[in-house]
C-alpha cells in the first residue's frame, strides 16, 4: 500500500480521537484513579506555595480559559441617555 493510504478513503471522522490517543487517555486515567490516594499525599507533603503551582497549573484542564473581548461603540451614534448607560456598566463592572 503507498504512504499515505488506506482503506478508508474518508478517513478518520473530524474531531475522534486516533486509537493511540484513545488508549493514552484510558491508561493515564486508570492511573490516576488507582493512584488517588498517593497524589492527595503527595500534594499535602508540599510546601504551600509548591502545592498552589500543582493547582494552577492543573486548573487549565477543569476551567476553561478566558478569551480577551474588544468591543467597539461609536459615542456619536448614541443617545445620552445609552452613554450614560454604558458609562455605568462600565464603572458597575469594574468595580466587581
Amino acid at each position: 500500500m503507498e504512504k499515505g493510504h488506506t482503506n478508508n478513503p474518508n478517513g478518520r471522522p473530524k474531531g475522534r480521537p486516533n486509537k493511540i490517543t484513545q488508549d493514552t487517555r484510558a491508561w493515564l486515567s486508570a492511573v490516576i484513579d488507582k493512584n488517588r490516594r498517593q497524589m492527595e499525599r503527595d500534594l499535602k507533603a508540599l510546601e504551600p506555595k509548591e502545592r498552589l503551582q500543582i493547582f494552577e497549573r492543573l486548573m487549565q484542564y477543569v476551567i476553561p480559559k478566558q478569551q480577551a473581548t474588544t468591543a467597539t461603540v461609536d459615542l456619536e451614534r448614541l443617545t445620552d441617555e445609552q452613554v450614560n448607560q454604558v458609562i455605568n456598566t462600565i464603572i458597575n463592572t469594574a468595580e466587581l
